[in-house]
């Protein structure tokens, strides 16, 4: 099958730090499995400059093909396409994303991330791209849900959608590790995440404060110089490679991160994967695949204490073990494809 995708959320080159994998995991997935997939990444300059985003020109970057637009799809947006492709199927993740889809006029599947509810909600948006979406939701095939929180904020909003509307939820490509819960001396306590406000990494470190644990913090950010006054308990390592990541990961004994506004979090599913008891926020992102008190926890005050003064840790690393197996990448991208 000849699969098109077409989304801003895809780095034009590997180094980019602060680009999610999502969309590069299921296109590399679906490649493994024998399809032929190529990207279009519709980039509004004005947009990119204030995200602060990295900066390429027009052109084709072996299977990405980077459009740069002044005004949001003035025009005939076909007239700088360069690709030459005639695709199955066509894949819209994000707003601008799912618009481009709309404007070519060519059956597609729409991917709904927070950033699509955001769209839908917030009265700035009310005058062009509010509207520009809700037709191109109409037009869609199908409609693909990052997960099932997101699936039943949209299906609120748009419950006409629902027969259309499944959930495209993520896979780990990485070695799943089966632990019982032994801690080496103290509890080793894990955050991993893009060091901005929304993260709430400043909770786990207050948490921690008073608790006999280790506390270790990757990523970088705007936060992290403020989060660094905060105590003198983490040990923060910054940025680091993918692979790195699950090496402290198979360290830690406990994973936390109450972020808000997921659209997904992969970090969450790598933290189960590497036996790390893993907490999230309830109704937000994981939240559809952790279980609290069943195969992970939800955050609230006192929570690493919780887990640390239970009884329940292997039975909770046993049913975690048990659910990451469902959520591997062959199987998250079979699961798109056979619903596409």
């Amino acid at each position: 099958m000849r699969i098109l995708v077409i989304t801003d959320l895809y780095p034009v080159k590997d180094n980019e730090k602060f680009t999610p994998r999502t969309i590069v995991n299921f296109v590399r997935g679906w490649e493994k499995l024998g399809h032929e997939v190529k990207v279009i990444k519709p980039n509004f300059l004005f947009n990119s400059f204030i995200r602060k985003k990295p900066f390429y020109r027009s052109g084709i970057y072996g299977n990405v093909e980077n459009i740069n637009y002044f005004l949001p799809f003035a025009g005939n947006i076909r007239n700088k396409i360069k690709t030459e492709f005639n695709p199955d199927k066509i894949v819209a993740h994000m707003p601008s994303g799912t618009i481009f889809a709309n404007r070519l006029g060519l059956e597609f599947t729409a991917g709904i991330h927070v950033s699509d509810l955001e769209v839908l909600t917030n009265p700035l948006y009310s005058i062009y791209f509010k509207p520009e979406l809700e037709g191109a939701y109409q037009n869609a095939r199908k409609i693909a849900c990052r997960s099932e929180v997101i699936k039943n904020k949209f299906l609120k909003l748009y419950p006409q959608y629902e027969n259309k509307t499944f959930v495209c939820y993520s896979g780990i490509d990485c070695e799943i590790v089966q632990r019982k819960w032994a801690p080496q001396g103290r509890v080793k306590v894990l955050v991993c995440a893009n060091l901005i406000k929304r993260k709430n990494v400043d909770k786990v470190i207050q948490e921690c404060e008073n608790l006999d644990v280790e506390l270790t913090v990757i990523g970088d950010g705007k936060e992290l110089e403020s989060l660094k006054k905060l105590s003198s308990k983490p040990r923060f390592l910054g940025w680091f490679e993918h692979e790195k990541v699950l090496e402290e990961m198979r360290k830690s004994d406990i994973f936390a991160l109450p972020s808000v506004n997921e659209t997904f979090g992969m970090v969450y599913l790598e933290a189960m994967a590497s036996g790390c008891i893993t907490v999230c926020t309830e109704n937000d992102g994981a939240a559809g695949i952790i279980k609290d008190g069943e195969n992970g926890f939800f955050w609230r005050g006192g929570i690493i204490s919780e887990i640390i003064n239970s009884s329940t840790q292997n039975q909770i690393l046993t049913n975690s073990y048990s659910t990451i197996l469902n959520y591997t990448s062959e199987k998250a991208c079979l699961n798109y494809l056979n619903n596409l």
